[in-house]
């Protein structure tokens, strides 16, 4: 049998079994399986497990764990409540000042935490209630945290950075460093729109009235000290070159801890509970890793890469018209695949061709974890749209989306300008050690 009959094969397999609603693991790896067989026999079979190990004994996969543990803990010490309430008052005579304290709260949450569904829960159980007492729209308010939320996908410390790193082999480090700019940017961007829609129609966010004074906001910015130190200690050590990544994510889960210490938010069955969520989000990342390693292995057997790339260098677009094309298809997946598993299919077909391109991988891998924040707000997939209706009763999912729908857009055009701009990216991550 062809190579491109067997890669219709498998490919039509993975298709079919997403579509009768298969985890995604499974699906990857028995698609995986499947195409290894038809090209290598039970001796292929054989050799996915010893593939699989190889992989996965990766020093830098051992940040995982440790970022999603750092991330539980910072949820259960209750800072968010303290960010938010400082954002909240220095932007309460701001137009939209409530929804703009929620999206920088869900910035400055996502680089402590680095999961996305932590930072919309953490934040959004006080955002949306205090936004509706106030009279804000329902569908602003949803977006104004399901949308921020997936900041912590972008803003280091990253887990979709420590998957593409492990991919492509390009450093974790300045993958993190490099995710700064674009997320302050894309931060800003949300907030832009968020004061110019309630400028337009000021009936979606009745203006603040209350008086706050400045020895109050001042006063709000005191229990903060803590959470510019942790920022300062992980991101600080990995910039300066003290650290890894990894050994950055022990220091930063020892700090999380000394955080819940200091504000006495933790106690056992908290404890177990953080523990418990945090081996299964591990496991079942690092499942979907090893599913999607022997999808990998079924590609390279079908010189897939290989393929792309001589397709990409052949074909009569530049090279940025390409990048462009890959962006679209990435996108499009993130609506019927998590952002974990979209980094992990895509980045060995596409960076090749990225390669050959002549792109730097550093500048792709944002543009890949960019796309990574869109998948995580799209539906049917979005993560964070189903996160937000667990926790918001009086906000219907139908509200979630249509809040969340322009933030797409402001997200698309923000990838686009880091397609078209690469330095935004990249001067930071250049000036490292």
């Amino acid at each position: 049998m062809s190579f491109d009959s067997v890669t219709i094969l498998a490919i039509g397999t993975l298709l079919i079994f997403m579509a009768l609603g298969t985890p995604i693991f499974i699906s990857l790896g028995l698609a995986g399986a499947f195409g290894i067989y038809l090209i290598s026999g039970t001796k292929g079979l054989f050799q996915i497990p010893a593939s699989i190990t190889s992989q996965l004994f990766s020093f830098i996969l051992v940040a995982i764990p440790l970022y999603i543990l750092m991330g539980e803990l910072i949820f259960v010490s209750g800072i968010g409540r303290d960010i938010y309430n400082a954002f909240s008052k220095w932007l309460n005579r701001v137009p939209g000042g409530l929804a703009i304290a929620t999206i920088y709260s869900c910035a400055l949450f996502g680089a402590m935490c680095g999961v996305s569904i932590a930072g919309v829960a953490a934040i959004g159980t006080m955002a949306i209630p205090e936004m509706l007492k106030r009279g804000y729209d329902k569908k602003l308010a949803a977006g104004a945290v399901a949308a921020p939320g997936a900041l912590a996908v972008l803003i280091p410390p990253s887990i979709s950075f420590i998957l593409y790193g492990s991919l492509s082999g390009e450093s974790v480090a300045k993958l993190f460093i490099g995710g700064i700019v674009p997320g302050l940017i894309l931060a800003t961007a949300m907030a832009l729109y968020v004061l110019l829609t309630v400028i337009r129609d000021p009936k979606l966010a009745p203006r603040e009235f209350e008086s706050v004074s400045l020895s109050e906001k001042i006063a709000s910015l005191r229990r903060l000290w803590v959470v510019l130190l942790l920022i300062i200690f992980v991101l600080g050590s990995i910039y300066t070159g003290i650290a890894t990544p990894t050994e950055a994510a022990s220091i930063g889960v020892a700090g999380a801890l000394l955080i819940t210490l200091i504000y006495r938010t933790l106690n056992w069955k908290k404890l177990l509970t953080v523990l418990s969520n945090s081996a299964r989000i591990s496991a079942s990342l690092l499942i979907i890793l090893a599913c999607a390693f022997t999808f990998s292995q079924f590609l390279n057997l079908v010189r897939v890469p290989e393929r792309v790339a001589r397709w990409a260098t052949s074909v009569e677009l530049p090279g940025i018209g390409v990048i462009l094309i890959f962006m679209g298809v990435l996108i499009l997946l993130g609506c019927i695949i998590d952002g974990a598993s979209l980094i992990i299919v895509t980045t060995p077909i596409m960076l090749p061709a990225v390669k050959a391109l002549g792109f730097d991988p550093l500048w792709f891998g944002i543009l890949m974890v960019l796309n990574v924040e869109i998948a995580v707000i799209t539906p049917p997939v979005g993560l964070n749209l189903y996160t937000l209706k667990s926790i918001a009763e009086d906000l219907s999912i139908n509200e979630i989306i249509r809040g969340t729908a322009p933030y797409i857009i402001v997200e698309i055009l923000c990838l686009l300008l880091f397609v078209f701009w690469p330095s935004l990216a990249l001067w930071l991550p250049s000036t490292m050690r």
